[in-house]
C-alpha cells in the first residue's frame, strides 16, 4: 500500500508565555482533526513540545495535498479562538498567513511530509522540536547516516552500506527552493562543508541509495523569512523511517546523546544544547534550554501504531542532566561571545536598531589627538 505521512506543527499559543499549551487547546485541536479528517486522512497522532503542537496525519492523497493541508490548518484555526479565549499568550502566533492558500508550507506552520510504499515492517520516527531551528537536525542526521561511529550499519549491512543521498537547501535563498545533491560516502567533506552552518544549510531529505527510497523529511522553513522579521524561532519538525536499508532506530537515535549546542533559547538569540526530552514536555530555563522529542511508530495499511516515547529511558536522564550542565556552563557568559547570536541571526530584534543608533556616534579618530 502506498501511504503518505503529514506532519504538520505550529505554535497557537500557550500558558505562561512560551512553555507549553493547554488542555483545553490540545482538545480542540484533537476534535477539529478527528471530525473534520472522517473520509479524508486513514488515521492520526497528536503530541506537543515545548509550546508547539504536532498534528501526524497518514493518508492516500500525495504529498502536499490541499485537503489535507488545509485540515491542519482548520485545526490550528480551532485551537487559536480558544487560545485567545484562554488568553494564552503568542494565540496563532505562528500562523503568519491570514488565509489557506493550499499549502501549509509558507504559512508559518512547520511541514515534514513523506510518501512510500509499506514495507511488510514499516518503522519511522517523529521528531518535534522546540526553542531551536531546523538546521539543529544536521549533525544527528549526518552522523546517524553517514558515519560509522554512529551508524554500524554502513559497514555491517550491504544495503546500508551503499550510502545515502542528501537534499540539501539554502534556507537564506527566498527566491525559490536553493536546493543541491550530495552522495555519502564519496562526497562527505562536501556535505560537512555546507552542514556546518546550521543557519543556512539545512537537510530537507534523505534517499536510499540502494533502493531509491526516502528515509527523511525534515522541514526547512525559516518563520523569518516569510513574515519579514524576527517572530520566534522556526521548531522543526521530522520524520525518519529506520531498518532494513535505512538506520536503525537506535543508531538514528544515538547522535542525541551529544547534546550538541544549537541556537535557540531565549528570543531565539542564544546558544544552547539540545535536550531529548520525553513527549509533552515543557519548556523551563530561560525559555529553554531547545528541546527534541522523538516518538516511535510501526504503520501498517495506513493505520498507526500506538507511539512508544523513545527518549522516555533511564539512559536519557543522564543525557538530560549532561544538556542540563551545559546549559548553565553557557549560560553564564551572559551576552559574551557565542552564547549570544551574531549579528546575522539577530538582524530583526532591538539590538540592530541600538547598534543603528550607536553607529551614528562612532567617529574616526584623527592622528592629531593620539
Amino acid at each position: 500500500m502506498k501511504v503518505t505521512l503529514t506532519a504538520i506543527k505550529a505554535d497557537v499559543g500557550s500558558i505562561g508565555g512560551h512553555l507549553k499549551p493547554s488542555l483545553p487547546l490540545l482538545q480542540e485541536i484533537e476534535r477539529t482533526v478527528a471530525e473534520k479528517g472522517e473520509g479524508l486522512i486513514i488515521d492520526h497522532a497528536l503530541t506537543y513540545t515545548g509550546d508547539d503542537i504536532a498534528i501526524l496525519m497518514s493518508h492516500e492523497r500525495g504529498l502536499d495535498d490541499p485537503s489535507v493541508h488545509k485540515l491542519a490548518w482548520d485545526a490550528f484555526i480551532a485551537g487559536t479562538k480558544v487560545a485567545k479565549h484562554q488568553g494564552l499568550y503568542g494565540a496563532g502566533q505562528d500562523l503568519l498567513k491570514d488565509a489557506f492558500s493550499g499549502n501549509a508550507k509558507g504559512l508559518g506552520p512547520a511541514v515534514a511530509e513523506m510518501e512510500f510504499e509499506e514495507r511488510e515492517n514499516e518503522p519511522f520516527l517523529l521528531f518535534t522540536a522546540d526553542k531551536t531551528e531546523p538546521g539543529a537536525y544536521n549533525l544527528p542526521l549526518y552522523l546517524a547516516f553517514a558515519d560509522p561511529m554512529y551508524n554500524a550499519g554502513l559497514i555491517l549491512s550491504p544495503a546500508v552500506g551503499k550510502g545515502f543521498k542528501f537534499t540539501v537547501m539554502d534556507v537564506d535563498h527566498i527566491e525559490g527552493d536553493r536546493v543541491i545533491e550530495l552522495c555519502t560516502p564519496e562526497e562527505a567533506y562536501d556535505l560537512v562543508t555546507l552542514l556546518r552552518d546550521n543557519g543556512r544549510f539545512v537537510i530537507e531529505s534523505i534517499h536510499s541509495r540502494h533502493n531509491g527510497e526516502i528515509a527523511v523529511s525534515s522541514c526547512t522553513t525559516r518563520l523569518r523569512n516569510i513574515a519579514g522579521k524576527y517572530v520566534g524561532k522556526d521548531d522543526p519538525i521530522m520524520l525518519v523511517r529506520t531498518q532494513k536499508s535505512f538506520p536503525a532506530t537506535g543508531e538514528v537515535l544515538a547522535p542525541f546523546q551529544i547534546a550538541h549546542l544549537v541556537s535557540g533559547f531565549m528570543r531565539g538569540s542564544h546558544t544552547g544544547p539540545l535536550m531529548p526530552v520525553r513527549a509533552r514536555t515543557g519548556v523551563s530555563f530561560f525559555d529553554g534550554p531547545p528541546i527534541v522529542s522523538c516518538l516511535a511508530f510501526s504503520i501498517h495499511d495506513g493505520i498507526l501504531s500506538k507511539p512508544v516515547d523513545a527518549f522516555d529511558h533511564p539512559f536519557w536522564d543522564w543525557v538530560r542532566e549532561k544538556a542540563s550542565r551545559k546549559a548553565r556552563d553557557i549560560r553564564e557568559q551572559g551576552f559574551s561571545g557565542p552564547a549570544m547570536l551574531g549579528y546575522h541571526d539577530l538582524e530583526y530584534v532591538g539590538i540592530t536598531e541600538r547598534m543603528n543608533r550607536l553607529e551614528k556616534r562612532f567617529r574616526v579618530r584623527d592622528m592629531d589627538e593620539v
